[in-house]
């Protein structure tokens, strides 16, 4: 299992199209993907409702939890698209 704290620096935080290409990329992976907004429990990774019903906003802080057999992968690959995500 790999977890992490990740500050989200996307001015529009976690909103319909960063988190369609989230759970995107979480859906290429078999490992189970989770995601918490600080203070609130974890939701499944690979549901855009659920990510969405967060309201992920700039400058929250967000616990992504990846665990299965290709984890390692997995998290990099959500870890970059979370840095990266500008629109």
């Amino acid at each position: 299992m790999i977890e992490k704290d990740i500050l989200i620096s996307n001015p529009t935080g976690l909103h319909a199209r960063p988190a369609s290409d989230f759970i995107l990329e979480a859906k290429k992976y078999q490992s189970t993907v989770t995601i918490a907004k600080k203070g609130e429990p974890s939701v499944n990774g690979k549901s855009i409702m659920k990510i969405l019903s967060l309201g992920i906003v700039q400058g929250d802080s967000v616990h992504l939890c990846v665990n299965g057999p290709d984890e390692a992968k997995c998290f990099a690959a959500i870890e970059q698209l979370l840095a990266k995500a500008k629109d």
